[in-house]
């Protein structure tokens, strides 16, 4: 394996930890306010307490993928997010810029997140407390 391998995997969560924090804190809470979100999540036939589990997931996960801690396990929770939401939207085409939004956008997602979790961690990564 290269030596620069641990670095891209790096910037690889880095990256998707930045994109779900902003997309769960700036957007959904700060941005379009959980007062237009909840509304759209019921409009999709989700139980309105849905869109604050999911909210509460990818700000988790964006926070876990930043520090680095438990990497494989939080890319594969949010994989099978990502994966649903794909299976949502297959019904409105490939592009996402198709009414109701397409799969592929949630499906590339879905390819990170599990790459990611082949791949571990990688650099600058919170490993826990030591123990012994």
């Amino acid at each position: 394996m290269p030596a620069t391998a641990p670095y891209g995997a790096a910037l690889l969560r880095i990256a998707m930890g930045l994109l779900f924090l902003g997309h769960a804190v700036y957007w959904k809470l700060i941005t379009a306010g959980m007062g237009h979100v909840v509304p759209w999540f019921v409009s999709q036939g989700y139980p309105a307490w849905f869109a604050w589990v999911v909210t509460f997931a990818e700000g988790l996960g964006g926070v876990a993928l930043l520090l680095g801690w438990k990497t494989r396990w939080v890319c594969l929770a949010l994989a099978a997010l990502m994966a649903g939401i794909t299976w949502e939207k297959s019904p409105n085409g490939w592009l996402y810029t198709n009414s109701g939004g397409g799969w592929e956008y949630p499906a590339f997602w879905t390819a990170a997140l599990l790459t990611q979790a082949m791949l571990g961690s990688g650099a600058f990564a919170w490993r826990g407390p030591r123990r012994g």
